[in-house]
């Protein structure tokens, strides 16, 4: 249940006109930032370039600047959400706050990154320190009293969510999904994460009710995406709500089949689209997504499970890993290479629809006439439910028409594979939203309640400094999805945004999870030794989080491989 404040109390010296002129003050200091940025992300280009030309091999020798440069955009964008939020007419003077506070902490972080990143620059980057924009927001937005204000106010009136920024449309239906994971998922998702259960079937069949497994479907084939566009909002709102009951038992249920749904749309036959779109959607056909190989890891192009030609189809052999959901999933769709040359590296692979029984417990073997496929899950600390397997194709035969595009298609899988990944990475962004959100839920409930050395939890400084900062990141990382969401949709509107759409998922998603993985543990910090029995919630909470920089791209390929590679690769030299 979300709690907002209706009627915001003051609770600092400073009134609402005057942080609004203080945000409004910074804009032309984070613009600084974003030009300084730029300028490190050009001097990286030079160090990469060669007879005139950006050598992205050498990004090698430059792995931690890439890094650093990748997390100080992702908060530097995060802070740009929030700032635009916090004028908006309608911010009241909490999110007024909490949008200082994160500026404030997000600036400080990204001015200590570009100390590493512009070793021989520390006047330059004194003098953005010192601006009088910055230090407005830096001088209030980091003092602990302030921060302490503010947190004591989210405690006394039990505020979980700022301002809601959702139209009616979005706001039912996040409604519908609320209550769904309330009345279903909660109850179970203990006993789920404890014992390593499957998922209920009870559970499936209800969630696809719901239409949970259609929402980046086309109406037109039953899902719930408007056939004039793609509604990445409602995704995320939809994925966000049943991660915060449980990670594993429903908020990732919706990643495979958005996946599998964005690849058949990018390059699936009008034949495979009108087969298998509609049983993604209503639910009746389950998916799980073969990526991932034991030594590729997030390295896609490197892919070297075989797709021999055979007579009427393809012979598959080889392994994948991670492959979550596998056995219940009556739908796999794997990457393989066609191509016989390991050297055309992404252009030799085809992408293919692989059917197969559904299984329940942790290991299966589906037996072919000749061939076989086996699966084995593997134990993990957390994100149980679905079961992450290992897979072994031996001899595995699938028909001609199960490689997508056909013909066509061969040699095109990790284009349509790409196409799905940016959808991929949001979700999860807002996968981590939701996890945060549980955690902050909890632990805002038991400072209220939880008494040291007299009095409660919540009314210490500390904690009410944490339950600040808290909210805030999280307040960020909402927004942020959204923000992205709505790029991804103009995606396909306009071609032009294609790339900055693609760029922003990527920062979302480091930004998100790297968050989660620091409020989670603050939560569990909170409750002290509770914190870590399994019997809390937290405790769940705490390992779910740290799968999410993990999946979807590791954090150190997206930031080096992805973001950086991009912005080092367009950056333009300094006016």
């Amino acid at each position: 249940m979300r709690q907002v404040l209706s009627e915001p109390t003051n609770n600092s010296q400073h009134t609402q006109a005057d942080l609004r002129e203080r945000i409004q003050r910074a804009t032309a200091t984070l613009a600084k930032l974003e030009g300084f940025l730029n300028r490190q992300a050009y001097r990286l280009r030079e160090a990469c370039t060669e007879q005139g030309k950006f050598q992205s091999v050498r990004l090698d020798d430059h792995q931690q600047h890439a890094y650093d440069l990748a997390l100080a955009y992702a908060a530097l964008e995060a802070a740009k959400v929030m700032q635009e939020f916090a004028q908006d007419e309608a911010s009241s003077e909490l999110d007024l706050q909490c949008a200082i506070l994160f500026i404030a902490e997000s600036v400080d972080e990204l001015l200590h990154k570009l100390s590493r990143l512009a070793a021989d620059r520390q006047d330059a980057v004194h003098e953005l320190r010192c601006s009088t924009g910055l230090q407005e927001i830096l001088s209030l937005g980091l003092d602990p009293k302030f921060q302490a204000a503010l947190g004591m106010q989210l405690s006394q009136q039990g505020i979980n969510s700022l301002r809601d920024v959702l139209g009616a449309e979005k706001r039912m239906m996040r409604e519908t999904f609320e209550r769904f994971a309330r009345d279903e998922v909660a109850p179970v998702a203990e006993e789920i994460h404890r014992q390593d259960l499957d998922i209920p079937e009870a559970l499936l069949n209800k969630a696809a009710d719901l239409g949970c497994f259609g929402t980046s479907i086309p109406e037109r084939f039953g899902g719930l995406q408007p056939d004039e566009g793609a509604d990445s909002l409602g995704m995320i709102v939809v994925t966000e709500v049943l991660s915060t009951a449980s990670l594993g038992a429903a908020g990732s249920l919706i990643t495979r089949p958005e996946i599998a749904a964005r690849a058949l749309l990018a390059g699936g036959t009008e034949a495979q689209q009108d087969k298998w779109l509609p049983r993604l959607a209503s639910g009746d056909s389950l998916c799980a997504i073969a990526i991932t190989e034991p030594d590729t890891g997030s390295d896609v192009a490197s892919v070297a499970l075989r797709a021999k030609a055979a007579d009427g189809g393809w012979l598959l052999n080889g392994a994948k890993t991670w492959c979550t959901f596998a056995g219940r999933s009556d739908l796999l769709l794997v990457l393989a290479r066609t191509g016989g040359d390991d050297r055309k590296g992404h252009q030799g692979l085809s992408l293919f629809l692989v059917e197969k029984p559904a299984y329940s417990g942790h290991s299966f073997s589906y037996q072919q006439e000749q061939g076989e496929l086996t699966g084995t899950a593997i134990a993990t600390l957390g994100y149980r439910g679905m079961h992450s397997y290992d897979l072994f194709f031996s001899d595995f035969f699938v028909p001609a028409d199960s490689l997508i595009g056909g013909e066509e298609g061969i040699g095109r899988g990790f284009y349509y594979t790409m196409a799905g990944f940016a959808g991929g990475r949001i979700q999860t962004a807002a996968r981590a939203t939701g996890v945060m959100q549980a955690a902050f839920n909890e632990a805002l409930a038991y400072t209220q309640q939880r008494r040291v050395f007299g009095q409660a939890l919540a009314e210490y400084q500390l904690t009410q400094i944490k339950l600040a900062r808290m909210l805030a990141t999280i307040s960020a990382a909402r927004l942020f999805s959204y923000r992205v969401a709505e790029l991804l949709d103009a995606e396909e509107r306009e071609e032009s945004n294609k790339s900055r759409a693609q760029m922003s998922a990527s920062l979302v998603k480091l930004f998100a999870c790297r968050a989660a993985e620091w409020v989670c543990r603050e939560a569990m910090q909170l409750h002290g030794g509770l914190g870590y029995a399994e019997e809390s919630p937290v405790s769940r909470y705490f390992v779910d989080a740290r799968v999410l920089s993990i999946f979807e791209g590791a954090e150190e390929v997206l930031a080096i491989k992805v973001v950086a590679r991009e912005l080092i690769a367009s950056a333009e030299p300094a006016d």
